[in-house]
C-alpha cells in the first residue's frame, strides 16, 4: 500500500465536513476544499448557512470571484455602491458575484433556512474579506 505525504505526489482528498465556523461576515459555512482542508492552491468549495430572517455584514472580496448556487431557501443578495442594487435567489439558481462588489446576504424567511455551496477562486478567501461600510438600504417593505 502507498501513502501520500505532504512531500510526496498530489492526493486525492476527501473532505467531510465537522461542524460549522463563523466568518468575517457573519455566515456560518461547513469547510469542504480550501488550501487549509485539502491543499488546493486556487480554489475553495464550502457550504454556508444563514438563519431565518438573518444578514451577513456588508463585505466584499477584492482579490476573487464568487459562485453561490442555492440549495435550500430564498436569499436577497444586495450588492453594488451602496448596496442599492437587489437580487433574489431560490433553489436551483446560481450567482455569480465579481471582484471587489460590495454585498451582503439576506435570508428572506422568518422561518426557514438558506443553505448554499459556495466556491471560490482563492483557497483562503476569509484571509480576503474587505468589509463594507456603507449602511444597509432600507428594506423594500419600509
Amino acid at each position: 500500500m502507498t501513502t501520500n505525504t505532504a512531500s510526496s505526489a498530489p492526493a486525492v482528498r476527501t473532505i467531510r465536513p465537522r461542524g460549522e465556523v463563523a466568518t468575517k461576515q457573519r455566515l456560518t459555512y461547513f469547510l469542504g476544499v480550501s488550501g487549509q482542508t485539502a491543499g488546493s492552491r486556487g480554489l475553495s468549495m464550502h457550504i454556508v448557512t444563514i438563519p431565518p430572517g438573518a444578514r451577513s455584514t456588508p463585505h466584499s472580496h477584492s482579490a476573487y470571484e464568487t459562485a453561490i448556487y442555492i440549495l435550500e431557501g430564498r436569499v436577497e443578495t444586495r450588492w453594488g455602491d451602496g448596496l442599492r442594487e437587489s437580487v433574489v435567489n431560490e433553489p436551483g439558481e446560481f450567482l455569480y458575484i465579481p471582484p471587489g462588489v460590495p454585498h451582503e446576504a439576506i435570508n428572506l424567511s422568518a422561518t426557514e433556512w438558506v443553505r448554499a455551496i459556495v466556491a471560490r477562486n482563492d483557497p483562503a478567501e476569509q484571509e480576503n474579506v474587505d468589509p463594507y461600510p456603507a449602511a444597509a438600504p432600507a428594506s423594500p417593505s419600509a
